[in-house]
């Protein structure tokens, strides 16, 4: 059975895309288009056989080229995923309050502030999580001294250092 689909784009434009396109799945929908518009295949079965593709996945692709063009064929939908739970206004609080010389000591502190001036009860994990790595800002804690050290002579070493 003949397809009847008609397809916008020239063969020149098709392979040109074909060439600069990046995923993979977009290539395989490119393919399908430019396949059919130089003949090389004629049904769906055909299309479906060279591309490892079930019939009705070719049927979708066509469907979807017919509502919206190319850009319809090649659009992805990703999940829009979950809410941040420190967001807007309490966020740049917390922004402000890491970057002041004091800060935090530790990420408990950090969880205690959120609980006491925020009203946000949220896990060590994601505390951690949210100042290291999407904040990238560090505890406050200052570097560790031995009890060893003798003052006396610690000072005597600043005082004559070069």
């Amino acid at each position: 059975m003949r397809l009847l689909i008609e397809i916008k784009e020239s063969q020149e434009e098709l392979e040109k895309a074909l060439k600069h396109v990046i995923q993979a799945s977009s290539k395989e929908r490119l393919q399908m288009l430019y396949w059919l518009k130089s003949g090389q295949v004629t049904s769906r079965q055909a299309i479906a056989e060279r591309l490892g593709r079930d019939q009705a996945t070719i049927t979708r692709w066509m469907r979807k080229y017919k509502d919206g063009g190319r850009e319809g064929l090649l659009s992805v939908k990703h999940a829009p995923g979950k809410e941040p739970i420190v967001q807007g206004e309490n966020l740049e609080r917390l922004k402000q309050r890491l970057s002041e010389p004091q800060g935090f000591h530790s990420y408990s502190q950090i969880q205690q502030w959120l609980k006491t001036e925020l009203g946000l009860s949220i896990s060590y994990k994601t505390v951690y999580q949210l100042v290291r790595y999407q904040l990238q800002a560090k505890l406050k804690v200052p570097r560790p001294q031995s009890t060893k050290q003798d003052p006396l002579s610690q000072s005597h070493f600043k005082k004559n250092f070069p």
